[in-house]
């Protein structure tokens, strides 16, 4: 699976104590089939079907958008709606003068790339949005630049170069208080990536790429979110909602002495969860929970889920969780995701298993993973269609 393949090839868990958030990391050679994830192919038939408009799709040259009525025009419905039709022959020219096309969330649009990004999200846990990015010529479409995420950056065809000055401000944020100082002129690295590479890059880190191999290249970028120090503290102002104290109104109007008892005790608050080494396992957790992956409906089954083997079955997130609880008694198997919680009796937790290890799987294997009859497992898979935490399919995927 595509995730044994980034994740080892990265270095698993080496990779995350090592090089994660830390440096930059280039894998030769590291995906063997980089084509069965996309192809222009693919870009073609999401360009003249999906109607994206900007900035879903759109182009750059120089570092700057391209306005899209330089390669769209706007079709009016016959009720009155109003969209952006692409323009091949207009397209094919502003790319052809050394314009970038970009493709945003394309992990939505093309089940293979929902895939790699599903099962990043697993191993990584935070969510993944992959973009497609396709270059023809040697003139740069952003620049140099800096992201606000971490990427994992596949070479698809073609090759492409990058140069990697580093970062000028430790961690910079989208929302940020000060804007990093310039690059250095020299970079600390110029890589050329050929089809299957793999590159990873932190966050802030400067970077130009650009298409000056003589080829067109197509490559995917994983925009990894972060978590940080800002996104803990404002889960905390969520979950210490418990507290009297939190909730109290803050004694603008009071004097010095009330002013400093009450931060002293919503100090207390904060450092009591703070001091408390499972907190970062609960954040994460949770945040796990609330992933809603990429939601699919199960059309034509409204009303549940027949009992036929054949059918297909994958989670909706790739950061579903399976953990046992005990309620009233009785152990029961919890399995958390998108943003629900599902109760099942242990009898359920090897078909759970198979599911959260990601994929599609038939109801008549996981019926078999857990020695219960079809019509059973139907009936599992339908509550966790209700929590939309699960979708199916008649076609083999």
């Amino acid at each position: 699976m595509t995730r044994v393949i980034i994740a080892e090839r990265l270095g698993q868990d080496t990779f995350l104590a090592q090089t994660y958030n830390r440096d930059y990391l280039h894998v030769p050679g590291a995906v063997k089939d980089p084509g069965a994830l996309v192809s222009f192919d693919t870009l073609n038939d999401v360009i003249g079907t999906a109607r994206l408009e900007s900035p879903r799709l759109r182009l750059h040259q120089n570092g700057d958008p391209i306005p899209p009525y330089r390669y769209a025009a706007p079709v009016t419905t016959r009720r009155h709606t109003v969209w952006q039709r692409v323009h091949p022959e207009d397209l094919h020219q502003r790319l052809a003068e050394g314009a970038s096309l970009v493709v945003d969330a394309i992990d939505e649009l093309h089940e293979p790339i929902g895939d790699l990004a599903a099962e990043l999200e697993g191993w990584l846990r935070t969510s993944v949005q992959v973009n497609a990015y396709a270059s023809w010529t040697a003139t740069e479409g952003f620049g140099t630049h800096w992201d606000d995420h971490d990427v994992i950056v596949v070479q698809i065809e073609g090759s492409k170069r990058w140069k990697i000055f580093g970062p000028t401000r430790h961690k910079p944020m989208f929302r940020d208080v000060a804007t990093p100082e310039d690059p250095p002129d020299t970079p600390v690295a110029e890589l050329v990536l050929d089809p299957g590479d793999i590159l990873y890059l932190p966050r802030g880190w400067w970077h130009a790429v650009t298409a000056d191999q003589g080829t067109h290249s197509l490559h995917l970028t994983c925009g990894i979110t972060p978590h940080t120090g800002a996104a803990l503290l404002g889960f905390m102002s969520e979950m210490l909602r418990v507290s009297d104290v939190v909730r109290s109104d803050l004694p603008i109007h009071a004097g010095p002495d009330e002013k400093r008892a009450y931060l002293a005790s919503l100090a207390g608050e904060v450092a009591g969860v703070l001091e408390d080494p499972a907190t970062l396992d609960w954040y994460t957790a949770t945040r796990d929970a609330e992933d809603i992956g990429r939601l699919r409906p199960s059309l034509p089954y409204v009303n549940g889920v027949p009992a036929d083997p054949d059918l297909k079955v994958r989670l909706t997130s790739g950061r579903a969780r399976l953990r046992t609880v005990t309620d009233e008694g009785h152990d029961l198997v919890r399995l958390a995701a998108a943003g629900s919680e599902v109760d099942l009796a242990p009898a359920a937790a090897p078909m759970l298993e198979c599911l959260v290890s990601g994929g599609w799987w038939s109801l008549g294997d996981l019926a078999h993973a857990s020695q219960v009859s079809v019509g059973q497992a139907a009936a599992v898979v339908t509550e966790l269609l209700a929590a939309k935490a699960a979708s199916v399919r008649t076609e083999a995927a």
